[in-house]
């Protein structure tokens, strides 16, 4: 993994090295001031369009940001050297496209499937928009109007139908600028029971950028990795069982799935009306919280968001760094066995951490009473589900761009297109498929079972029992190899509970299992974004456990 240390870092552009890339919305250039040190090379003269501030300047986070960051460049600022921090808006007119910029760092990875077009580039929302000049990168299930949107399929390879995602929509007008759309598991993992996590036929393998061999999870693999390696401090991505939570743990960022309503769901490839999702994965939770607050909201189109707009807060301004002082917080004992001996060991150090900063922390050691069952009807709600929703997004879709009209067109385009089942077949697609509707009365009976068997009797009660405030346990274990015939395989996972209740989950990287990030999993019950982003927030400023791809891990 050593060569992992030498790929350039897209958020500096330095003499020498040439590199380029964005900090809010900015290229960013390092300049000296008149006498300092010559071991620092100087670097491109900025432009009259580009801002700029001494390092001393500067509040000491910041300071040490960018010299972290420069670091990470190859080019670090010496110790008493004045430095001049200069920030230079994007001009699509230098003839530097985002792909020449960015391209280069993410091609060993594979985490962008497409880049916008740089030259088109506006800023809404006024100079006081919250996100404003941030890139952000979007999973390839969410439509914005200047990009196609695929889900990796090559059945929606010209699926362009104009039109922004109401989640799309709230990021621009936030001041955020989407700079292009992230692989993913295709289908978002959906398509068959041995699908490949990152492998798409449109995008191909996304990469773990902790080791290439092993898997980036999924499916929002490519908004993880894209994060991880430094391309974006924020992108998003989707998740119905895991899709957020699971990547970003393995790729060692935060990942963050809200309670299912908190964010439309509309012009977003669907899997499952009860359990979707959209959420920010970001570097750290205080990035995750403010584009949390930008995409929140009720969408008429949206039945299940119609008590958004009541329940969003402002999630940045509610984060606290004490908010574990005095907080009980439950252990999912019972999930312990199925984990890694190396991530349990750092889930006890996890929860030492917080005991340390005053929590009071609660074992939990008897898993609700149909927890064993809660799989089983998932699954069936989810391939119901599948067919109807599926059927409806596409009958949305422009028929000149998309001539799939249903999942059995999908069927039979994969079934036709050799490139579609090299590497698996489309099993759950056909039972999906000879599934009987919303009304068939086992969907219904079984829905009705997994969202009271996880919710109220599941992580409501174990909150109530044991008076505890949250939930915590190990997100997943290190990441698997992606050889089929090994036994390196997932152990471990959290995220079944509240991905069944649609309630607000947490990861926040934790520590390192054989040199693999891994992450700690914080939930509650519905509506309780604020406190588990809180809480999480807590934990990473007393922690501080990511270390990027390359760093030394100890």
């Amino acid at each position: 993994m050593a060569y992992l240390s030498r790929l350039p870092r897209p958020h500096d552009r330095l003499t020498g090295a040439r590199r380029a890339g964005l900090i809010g919305g900015a290229a960013l250039l390092l300049t000296l001031a008149a006498g300092a040190p010559a071991a620092v090379a100087q670097a491109d003269a900025p432009s009259q369009s580009a801002t700029c501030r001494l390092l001393s300047q500067m509040s000491p986070a910041e300071q040490a940001d960018v010299r972290r960051r420069a670091v990470e460049a190859g080019r670090p600022i010496p110790d008493g050297a004045e430095v001049e921090i200069c920030r230079e808006p994007i001009d699509g007119g230098r003839g530097t496209s985002l792909a020449d910029m960015l391209g280069p760092v993410d091609a060993p990875y594979s985490s962008v499937i497409r880049w916008a077009d740089g030259g088109s580039f506006s800023v809404e929302g006024g100079p006081d928009a919250p996100l404003r000049g941030l890139p952000i990168l979007l999973k390839d299930n969410i439509e914005t109007a200047d990009m196609p949107t695929t889900a990796g399929s090559l059945a929606l390879v010209d699926n362009a139908p104009g039109r922004d995602a109401p989640l799309a929509a709230r990021l621009r007008q936030a001041g955020a600028i989407i700079i292009g759309k992230t692989n993913l598991s295709e289908w978002a993992n959906i398509r068959s029971s041995d699908s490949i996590s990152g492998w798409s036929a449109v995008g191909g393998q996304t990469r773990n950028p902790y080791d290439p061999e092993r898997t980036p999870c999924g499916s929002s693999s490519g908004s993880a990795v894209a994060v991880a390696i430094g391309l974006v401090r924020v992108a998003i991505g989707t998740e119905t069982d895991g899709s957020i939570t699971c990547p970003a743990s393995v790729t060692g960022v935060v990942g963050f799935k809200p309670t299912v309503g908190l964010v439309s769901r509309t012009h977003i490839v669907p899997i499952s009306h009860s359990q979707d999702t959209a959420g920010p994965m970001a570097t750290t939770v205080a990035d995750a919280a403010r584009v949390l607050t930008a995409i929140a909201g009720s969408d008429p189109l949206d039945a299940a968001t119609a008590e958004a707009d009541a329940r969003k807060v402002d999630y940045a301004a509610a984060l606290d760094a004490d908010s574990l002082r005095g907080a009980r917080i439950g252990v999912m004992r019972f999930l312990l066995p199925n984990y890694s001996e190396e991530t349990r060991a750092e889930f006890e150090t996890a929860l030492e951490a917080m005991r340390a900063a005053g929590a009071e922390i609660v074992d939990i050691t008897e898993a609700p009473e149909d927890f064993r069952r809660i799989g089983g009807w998932e699954l069936t709600v989810l391939l119901t589900e599948l067919k109807h929703d599926l059927n409806a997004y596409l009958a949305s879709t422009d028929p000149a761009q998309v001539r799939t009209r249903t999942l059995a067109d999908v069927i039979a385009f994969n079934a036709a297109e050799p490139r579609e089942t090299v590497l698996f077949g489309q099993d759950l697609f056909e039972r999906a498929e000879a599934t009987g509707g919303l009304d068939d009365p086992e969907y219904v009976e079984v829905r009705t079972n997994s969202l009271r068997a996880a919710g109220p009797e599941g992580i409501d009660r174990m909150m109530a029992e044991h008076q505890v405030i949250a939930l915590v346990a190990p997100t997943t274990s290190r990441a698997w190899t992606n050889d089929r015939e090994d036994d390196d395989d997932m152990q471990g996972s959290a995220s079944r509970l509240a991905a069944v209740a649609g309630y607000p989950h947490l990861t926040v990287p934790m520590g390192f299992d054989r040199g693999l990030p891994v992450g700690i999993s914080f939930i509650a019950g519905k509506w309780e974004d604020a406190k588990v982003l809180s809480l999480g927030h807590a934990f990473e400023q007393r922690t501080l456990a990511r270390r990027p791809p390359g760093a030394t891990v100890h």
